[in-house]
């Protein structure tokens, strides 16, 4: 490649292969590369990532080994469904192997609002009749998708006369959680909600009928993800692939057929933080001078509305409203190991008061495991140790605080890496958990507890910007993505990310790949 980024042969020519420049080395960046490598005589492919680290929102942080029980986490992306095939298929093609979690939920706070996977609680049997009824909706929008599928999920339970509480305390949580949703949840299209209990590509378990969320569900858990994207970009440069991080795109100059692709490069320094109260997530330094590069073809993989803003004045019509309807909200994630704010905030063990009378003997089952008294199903360690948590604001139920309790949750804090994955090591003493607690949406920071976090208990603090999977992003983005993927056309740009459909690793992954394939791959 030379200085302005045209490909050259190895003897000062033009070279015949297609230069194609990848914006964002996240998951769906690193999997389009990855593709595109598989073929070095049709592409000359390079990423441009702005941040120092590869991966996108799969970043993994140190900690304290002699504390925590584990020298590191992963801070981001923590697990998925086994049902993620192409992210599986990544890890172990580099020797990493996810690990398998039974997983446990604790939702709500107090009798009236507390329910679980584990053992049986006030909610679910006070709800039952409504979870069963929602198994039957889940099929009717299944079937009638092209219409109820766009329908929000706070217009469905309406629609379908289910209880307010019901939604505000065992729907709206149970999928702000595992979809990311957060805050806009009651926004979320039907479609959403079906695909999570359905699709066997995306679900990530199956509808129970008793208890809505099945007793000690599979998961994976992650391995070290700074490691393995770390490794897959060695492996990605021995193939030809040109990786720069610490390095922005400044500005897209042109898009056209006859110049190709010509945008403006700059250092990008994610250490120095923006003044005025923003998000911390780094700056261009503007003394530096630009570089103007040239391609053939241009992969952004980066969010909907920095694409809008890099594409500027190039952006056509069709670009500017599709990607101008996805909303984008900051989030703040706070790593940290304060048990006692934990503790006041959600239901962290078992207790007497949360738990209903058991109706049969499966149930009795459920109980004796919560209660440290016998193994669970498949031999599970006993103990109601919850993973996942949520609570909602009295003032509005729609808009809940998020919690994982990493140390039950991430399986390097149970196991040692260079054995077998069976638990061995000892437990670590509860007030030394490392919990995130994740609060959403600034505009609504004045409703936070995050104030209550001890200060001197905090490990890290990290802001995101999330999309918000609104209905209006299933009518107007998602089915109009076809017309602004344009390899080889007009614009010659591509679109990837996990913002083209739902928020998962495996979202991005898919969506990379495919935008190699349109390519040509």
């Amino acid at each position: 490649m030379s200085a302005n980024g045209t490909v050259q042969d190895g003897k000062g020519g033009k070279d015949a292969r297609k230069s194609v420049v990848i914006v964002g080395g996240g998951a769906a960046g690193m999997s389009c590369a990855h593709t595109l490598a598989q073929h070095p005589d049709k592409f000359k492919v390079t990423i441009i990532e702005r941040m120092s680290v590869l991966g996108g929102q799969a970043t993994s942080i140190p900690i304290d080994e002699k504390k925590y029980g584990t020298s590191w986490m992963n801070d981001g992306v923590q697990g998925g469904s086994p049902a993620f095939k192409h992210t599986i298929n990544f890890f172990e093609k580099y020797g990493h192997k996810q690990q398998d979690v039974k997983l446990q939920v604790s939702f709500g706070q107090g009798q009236d609002s507390f329910w679980t996977n584990c053992f049986p609680s006030h909610l679910v049997d006070r709800f039952s009749g409504d979870i069963k009824k929602f198994g039957k909706v889940l099929k009717i929008i299944k079937y009638t998708m092209p219409i109820l599928g766009l329908v929000p999920i706070r217009i469905m339970l309406r629609m379908f006369f289910f209880n307010k509480e019901f939604g505000d305390k065992m729907v709206f949580p149970l999928i702000a959680l595992f979809l990311g949703t957060g805050n806009q949840t009651a926004n979320v299209s039907c479609a959403i909600l079906e695909r999570l209990f359905d699709d066997p590509n995306m679900k990530l378990w199956d509808y129970d009928p008793e208890t809505l969320l099945p007793n000690l569900p599979l998961m994976v858990t992650f391995p070290h993800l700074s490691v393995f994207y770390a490794e897959w970009a060695d492996d990605l440069r021995s193939k030809g692939v040109t990786i720069r991080t610490n390095t922005d795109v400044r500005s897209i100059l042109k898009r056209d057929p006859k110049s190709g692709i010509v945008l403006q490069t700059a250092p990008f320094d994610p250490e120095d933080k923006p003044g005025g109260g923003g998000t911390g997530l780094g700056m261009q330094n503007h003394n530096s001078p630009a570089t103007t590069e040239t391609y053939d073809e241009l992969v952004l993989c980066i969010l909907a509305d920095d694409a809008k803003k890099l594409l500027g004045k190039t952006a056509t019509w069709k670009e500017r409203f599709v990607l101008g309807g996805a909303k984008f909200f900051d989030d703040i994630t706070v790593t940290h190991s304060d048990a006692d704010y934990f503790q006041r905030n959600y239901e962290t063990r078992f207790r007497d008061e949360l738990c209903a009378p058991p109706k049969s003997k499966q149930q009795q089952d459920k109980i004796a495991f919560a209660k440290n008294e016998q193994p669970g199903p498949g031999g599970e360690p006993s103990g109601f140790r919850p993973m996942y948590y949520t609570h909602s604001y009295p003032e509005d139920m729609h808009k809940i605080e998020m919690a994982f309790d990493c140390t039950n949750y991430q399986h390097q804090f149970r196991q040692d890496p260079a054995d077998p994955p069976a638990p061995h090591k000892a437990p670590v003493p509860y007030e030394n958990h490392v919990f995130q607690s994740i609060f959403l949406d600034k505009t609504n920071s004045h409703l936070w507890t995050i104030d209550q976090i001890d200060e001197e208990k905090i490990i890290e603090r990290k802001w995101w910007h999330q999309l918000g999977h609104r209905w209006q992003h299933y009518v107007r983005v998602v089915p109009n993505m076809m017309f602004i993927n344009k390899p080889g056309g007009a614009t010659r740009t591509t679109f990837a990310g996990s913002w083209t459909l739902v928020n998962m690793h495996e979202m991005a992954c898919v969506s990379g790949i495919a935008a190699a394939y349109r390519l040509g791959a």
